[in-house]
This record gives C-alpha cells, structure tokens and sequence, in this order.
C-alpha cells in the first residue's frame, strides 16, 4: 500500500470521504494553505513539512470525492508541463523563444 492508499482508508474509516463535502474540504485545505504560509513566514521547518503534509492529505480526500485519485490529478499535471521550456527570471516564469 502506498501513503495515498493509507490516507484514504484512514479518511474512508472516519466518514471524512463521505460524511463532509468538496465545500468543507476545500474550507480545510485553505486553512492548512494558511498554516503553510504561516510556517514560510515565521521560516519554521518543521510546522513547513507538516503544512505540506496536511495539504496532500486534504488534497488526496477531495480527488477520492470526486471519483478520481491523487496520482491521476499528479500525473495529469505532469503530462502537462513535462515538455515545458523556460525558467524562472525575477520570480516571473518566462517561456523559451
């Protein structure tokens, strides 16, 4: 099993999938964007891990609401900028002449 396997049974086993809605998760997953900020601020590595955490777990349970998996939304974006060109240039994405 892997970690997303782990969370959605752990979120399946508490009702968390079924018993609240995509409104109420995203509601959680802005307060742990919240928290993710707090720690980036405050340079606070520790609470920066687990802010992360928080959010791939939220993030995990609203994809399993809407009948698709976590991995399938990371492998979509994947597919989507694996071929980019270009960098960063004063915090600006710049594509590739």
């Amino acid at each position: 099993m892997t970690h997303f396997d782990n969370i959605r049974a752990w979120a399946e086993a508490r009702n968390i999938i079924g018993g609240c809605t995509s409104r109420d998760q995203f509601l959680k997953l802005t307060e742990e964007v919240g928290e993710l900020a707090q720690a980036i601020l405050k340079d606070d590595g520790d609470e920066f891990v687990d802010a992360i955490g928080d959010i791939v777990v939220v993030l995990t349970i609203l994809a399993r609401q809407h009948g698709t998996s976590i991995e399938r939304c990371v492998e979509a974006a994947w597919d989507e900028i694996k071929d980019r060109k270009g960098r960063i240039v004063n915090g600006t994405w710049m594509k590739d002449s």
